[in-house]
């Protein structure tokens, strides 16, 4: 596809990022993409960005963050565990500069693959960013349908043990919510539901956590162990996988659209919605790890939560304790699901709708019902079909999250900016660029392996997710 077909409004470049020629993103009315003027529509607040960064961060994949402990042990995986944190907060607060020093310059960009595209003077990287973008954000949403079946289908069977519902149900049951859900028109109207979003992921976290002190102490314990394996190949695949871990569940690829919600000027708001997003994220993050890690210690799970609920023996929590914990995993499931299809849904919209007439009328209202469930409908269909989409995701991660988190925002910061190529921010940020693209074909290799050595499980339509 041409990118005329996205409308990227690349000019020619002088050599150093900065571009000639192009325009300020459109804005509502005569002229304006309907991407830009319903979905992207810049009417939010600082705090309204911070929501919608939180609920793209900050998921239930903390409840994966004990198994990455697990591969590490205590020193070097709370050690990461941080500097993960403060790189990534570096580098989205680098990206959010790069946006805020083009918009003073007359091109405010609302879609990452126009902004790559016109800082980094290139065709193909508008093409590249695009297609990693549409990638991640496609199988978050299937994988995020997926779990969140899959919370349903828990809390049913512990009602109804041998009841009739499969999972394929409980996805067609998410699916049509989601649809439902979905008709919300902009990436905007979300900030309510983020909200809430945010307040869940507290929830499930500090319930967790208060579940596996109690199952920690517990005489039903499992004997503590935090010895890694005494293979050293073992060790250090075990270690790359962590890594890949971490680096997917800070990833969120899509800040420039969530920095694209917010009402002009932008300059400077985003930082506050960084500080918000990050509060939660080292709450979250880390009594989540802590405890995990500090109650199982190398035999937790790659879910916390499926260590609190044993295949064998009694649940090492309150029952009510675990069903109020999934019910807020599964609704917080919903927004995200919510949050990362809205791309997809700019895309289709700005191809299929008329700016020029209302958001709800007919001419309108017709395609964005059509379109957003069709695709709802799809995501819905792969993940019934691959009940183990979570390996297939963590591959896209550790390809899709590294390049577009943690190698491009410090790349378009020394093209935009341009800092003198022998300062501490020059070099700081080439050498954050050339570690994490190592770390990335690591994490990619990583997640490999593991999808292979779970080959043996998978099960096209089964009634089981693969863990």
């Amino acid at each position: 596809m041409a990118p005329a077909a996205f409308d990227a409004e690349v000019g020619a470049t002088n050599g150093h990022g900065a571009s000639y020629g192009t325009k300020p993103a459109p804005a509502a009315g005569s002229g304006a993409d309907a991407g830009a003027a319903f979905v992207l529509e810049s009417k939010g607040t600082w705090w309204h960005a911070g929501f919608h960064l939180t609920t793209a961060i900050v998921g239930p994949t903390v409840l994966t963050l004990p198994y990455a402990l697990r591969g590490m042990g205590w020193g070097l995986g709370l050690t990461l565990l941080s500097v993960m944190a403060a790189v990534t907060f570096y580098e989205y607060s680098l990206m959010s500069r790069v946006l805020d020093h083009c918009e003073a310059r007359g091109r405010r960009h609302i879609r990452f693959r126009e902004l790559a595209a016109d800082v980094l003077g290139s065709g193909w990287m508008f093409y590249f960013v695009v297609t990693v973008q549409t990638a991640i954000n496609t199988g978050v949403s299937i994988g995020a349908i997926l779990l969140a079946a899959d919370c349903l289908e828990i809390m049913y069977t512990s009602l109804a043990p041998h009841g009739p519902l499969k999972l394929y149900h409980f996805i067609i049951i998410v699916a049509v919510v989601l649809a439902f859900l979905s008709q919300l028109p902009s990436f905007h109207s979300l900030r309510h539901i983020n909200f809430v979003s945010l307040l869940l992921s507290l929830g499930y976290t500090i319930l967790v956590a208060a579940a596996c002190i109690r199952a920690g102490l517990s005489k039903n314990a499992p004997t503590k162990d935090y010895s890694l394996s005494s293979s050293k190949s073992e060790k250090t695949f075990d270690a790359f996988l962590s890594v890949s871990i971490l680096a997917s569940v800070f990833g969120n690829g899509i800040l420039p659209e969530i920095q694209a919600t917010l009402a002009p000027p932008a300059a400077g708001k985003m930082m506050k919605a960084l500080v918000l997003c990050y509060s939660v994220v080292v709450f979250t993050f880390f009594l989540s790890s802590i405890t995990g890690y500090w109650a199982f210690g190398s035999r937790v799970q790659s879910n916390v939560l499926k260590s609190l609920m044993p295949d064998s023996g009694p649940a090492l929590a309150p029952t009510w304790l675990l069903g109020v914990a999934v019910l807020f995993v599964l609704l917080q499931l919903l927004a995200i699901g919510l949050v990362y299809s809205q791309v997809a849904y700019e895309i289709m919209e700005k191809g299929s709708a008329d700016a020029s007439r209302g958001r709800f009328s007919r001419r309108n209202l017709v395609p964005r019902l059509l379109l957003r469930t069709l695709y709802l409908a799809v995501c819905a269909f792969v993940a019934a079909m691959l009940p183990f989409f979570g390996d297939i995701v963590g591959v896209v991660g550790a390809v899709g999250f590294v390049p577009l988190d943690f190698v491009l925002p410090v790349l378009m910061y020394n093209m935009a900016l341009a800092p003198p190529r022998r300062s501490p921010v020059f070099l700081a940020n080439t050498a954050v660029m050339v570690l994490f693209a190592g770390v990335g074909a690591i994490g990619a290799f990583a997640s490999i392996r593991k999808l292979a050595l779970d080959a043996g499980k998978f099960k096209l339509f089964s009634n089981n997710v693969v863990d």
